[in-house]
């Protein structure tokens, strides 16, 4: 197992076969897939896995695994993942998390995230990193002002018809200089 990231809760690593199973199933969650246009089927899921597995193997980053510390268990994703160019605010890698109901309220999110912010601008020397979500997606808008990212501007998801509930989307950015001035990163 290759471990990216530790927090004092959470393990951020490489994808195994393992996490397959828990992955489908957060996947196909009504719950998580909330806020997200559509939920996977298992074979999306899987193919989903399986880049970013390959993400991280080429890279050396990307969204990672991740487990808790204290049992090995599969809870979710967080880190950072690069986008196609039709997302016009995609000049920088987006930090992201999806985690497993049942992990939901304690922390976690926020927690992870600002370890990968931390290893984005201090280990990978990254100059931005960006975050968005569907307006209605409060709960990630919380994470994302928690860990210090500043709102930047509204927009409309280039994949998502506009008529479409979720098409509505806000955009977070933090600059690594802009990071590096804070005294307790």
């Amino acid at each position: 197992m290759t471990t990216y990231i530790q927090t004092p809760r959470l393990i951020l690593r490489q994808w195994q076969d393992s996490d397959t199973a828990p992955f489908i199933q957060m996947c196909a969650d009504d719950d998580v897939m909330r806020y997200f246009y559509k939920k996977l089927n298992t074979e999306e899921a899987i193919a989903f896995m399986n880049r970013l597995r390959d993400a991280i193997e080429t890279r050396g980053w990307g969204l990672f695994a991740v487990e808790l510390k204290a049992t090995g268990e599969f809870i979710g994703f967080i880190g950072l993942h690069v986008h196609p160019p039709e997302f016009d605010m995609a000049d920088a890698p987006e930090i992201g998390w999806r985690l497993l109901p049942q992990y939901w309220h304690q922390g976690y999110a926020t927690e992870g995230a600002k370890a990968v912010l931390k290893y984005a601008f201090r280990t990978l020397r990254l100059e931005k990193v960006i975050s968005f979500t569907a307006t209605a997606n409060l709960p990630s808008q919380r994470v994302m002002q928690q860990i210090d990212l500043e709102k930047v501007r509204a927009f409309d998801h280039p994949l998502i018809p506009k008529e479409h509930e979720l098409c509505p989307h806000v955009l977070y950015e933090k600059f690594r200089s802009d990071y590096l001035s804070i005294p307790f990163c």
